[in-house]
């Protein structure tokens, strides 16, 4: 039992949520993505956004930051033709797109907009240095026993239900081994431990039933208007939630081991039917927030 415990000690001391006056003040998005942009590249027109208004409501949702996942040096997972990290920027831009043209007034912010590599932990940190209101990131799946897997999913933190949710985890956690000095960052935290997953995802997020209803709301928007399979809501223990201070989700928009989904993932309509999808979900999110002022 006691070598149990000091095993697990060191992640546990990271499990407690930074209190709100220790974050920055609001910065826009070239001061808030530091980690991965190149110096002297331009931001693309739909990425600057003008500071919030200095008053607004305290329901209103004024922020919201877009994960592309992987990216860079990490491809993630692929298919035949495609790879992970292509998709995903390409689904984060058009979604991002979307919610400035119907929602000028929101600052999106992307924690990268371009084919470069993020660590896990900055992710979360972009999120909470802007004081992000929502925190969005995209991935893709992949099923290594059978190509006939198929459909979307969309993970809050929490504790695992079945070994296919830990495995995804385990999947995603892995990009930290690419990042230096990521026994140091992650107070030696190691992904290949089914232990220290598990304890991730026993950490209790203090957003999670607003996490829980966004996911809902994205999963029963892909089933009606995109005609997705919808494999749910589930929880696990993802890095790159566990220190977001808002309502934070991982949707798994596919699996690229399926020949059918990897062509729909990465054809134009494929990309738009999702990213419209999710852009309806947090619209009806959006209203339903702002409802309770």
């Amino acid at each position: 039992m006691t070598t149990l415990l000091l095993a697990v000690f060191p992640l546990l001391a990271l499990t407690i949520v930074p209190a709100r006056i220790d974050l920055l003040p609001d910065l826009t998005q070239d001061t808030v993505r530091q980690s991965g942009v190149r110096q002297g590249s331009a931001p693309r027109a739909a990425e600057t956004d003008a500071e919030a208004p200095a008053e607004s409501l305290s329901n209103q949702l004024r922020t919201v930051v877009l994960d592309a996942g992987h990216g860079g040096k990490d491809p993630g997972t692929h298919g035949r033709y495609a790879k992970e990290k292509t998709i995903n920027l390409d689904l984060i831009l058009q979604l991002g797109r979307k919610i400035k043209a119907n929602h000028p007034n929101i600052r999106v912010i992307y924690t990268r907009s371009s084919d470069h590599f993020v660590d896990l932990y900055e992710r979360g940190a972009i999120a909470n240095r802007s004081r992000a209101d929502l925190f969005i990131s995209i991935h893709c799946n992949a099923s290594p026993s059978s190509s006939r897997v198929y459909g979307t999913e969309t993970y809050t933190l929490g504790l695992h239900r079945t070994q296919s949710n830990l495995d995804v985890a385990r999947r995603e956690n892995a990009v930290i081994l690419q990042e230096k000095n990521y026994q140091q960052t992650y107070k030696g935290f190691n992904p290949n431990s089914p232990l220290a997953t598990i304890m991730l995802a026993n950490y209790q997020h203090a957003f999670m039933t607003s996490s829980i209803n966004f996911a809902e709301k994205i999963e029963r928007s892909f089933r009606h208007n995109a005609d997705r399979k919808s494999n749910g809501v589930k929880q696990a223990g993802f890095i790159v939630l566990w220190k977001t201070t808002m309502p934070s989700i991982l949707i798994e928009s596919g699996y690229l081991t399926n020949p059918a989904e990897e062509l729909f993932l990465k054809s134009k309509e494929g990309q738009e039917q999702i990213a419209s999808a999710i852009y309806k979900a947090f619209s009806q999110y959006k209203e339903e927030v702002e409802a309770a002022n």
